[in-house]
């Protein structure tokens, strides 16, 4: 190959460099431009802050696995050491170290604390999941909630009551999709349902989220949950969670907790009827 063309590739390999840089920063800047990111906090284990009492039995689950996985990992990393640093003294000797196998009390050690920390994982994740999906017989609220293609459709129900249903388009804000008002310290019921895609309920601040699946029975658990809202008034992003396809990164809502007497207003004035 000449010197001039050698010369010619280089100043052309150069000149990519800087563009890829560029590009890889714009994506890298543009992936940060999301407004409905919740704030994580580190004292939370990187979780936003909750609106539901269930979220709160979410936040201990995940606050008490990081400290065992971290325990966990930390004596891991130490035995490693240990033995790194203990067998480097020994690496003028040629023998084996001594083995275990076949040594009983410490197989049964190999065994028996691993079935312990799983069993223990195992009884805070069942005793969490009936917490979050227990249901009681009168909520003071039910929300009615449609996904599809792609955006939702919430029916607020109250004293047999219902409200306006509330629907939206596929929009890149979630301040201008379709918003879902609740009442503070109230327990609300989600009722969910689709009739083209799976979707994916989400409120971050909630700590949860539930696959909307079509087909499901009308009486099956799987369609319903519940929460108790706390006393944190504010607007919440909501999404779907679920790819169900071209539009789904746009099928944004929101979530606004309002006290009681501003509940009353919002129902006052969207009030479509009694219930069927």
């Amino acid at each position: 190959m000449s010197p001039t063309r050698r010369s010619t590739r280089r100043s052309l390999a150069r000149r990519r460099v800087p563009r890829a840089a560029a590009l890889a920063l714009l994506l890298a800047s543009a992936t940060a431009c999301a407004n409905d990111v919740p704030e994580a906090n580190l004292e939370r284990g990187l979780l936003p802050g909750h609106i539901t009492t269930q979220a709160g039995v979410v936040q201990s689950l995940w606050n008490g696995a990081w400290i065992a996985a971290l325990a966990t990992g930390f004596v891991v990393i130490a035995l490693i050491v240990w033995a790194c640093i203990f067998h480097t003294k020994r690496k003028a000797k040629a023998e084996l170290p001594p083995q275990v196998r076949y040594n009983l009390p410490i197989e049964m050690l190999y065994t028996l604390v691993p079935l312990v920390m799983v069993s223990v994982f195992f009884f805070f994740t069942a005793r969490d999941s009936e917490v979050l999906t227990a249901e009681s017989k009168n909520p003071d609220v039910t929300v009615k909630v449609e996904a599809f293609q792609w955006s939702w459709r919430f029916t607020t129900t109250v004293q047999g009551k219902q409200t306006t249903p509330v629907t939206g388009l596929p929009v890149s804000d979630y301040h201008q999709g379709p918003q879902l008002v609740l009442p503070v310290k109230k327990k609300v019921r989600f009722e969910l349902n689709s009739d083209d895609v799976i979707h994916s309920f989400w409120v971050p601040e909630m700590l949860f989220k539930r696959d909307i699946i079509p087909g499901i029975p009308k009486d099956s658990p799987g369609r319903f949950f519940e929460v108790d809202t706390l006393d944190r008034p504010g607007v919440y992003a909501g999404r779907c969670a679920e790819l169900c396809g071209v539009d789904h990164s746009r099928m944004l809502f929101s979530v606004k907790l309002v006290p009681q007497d501003e509940f009353d207003r919002y129902l006052a004035s969207n009030q479509a009827g009694s219930a069927q």
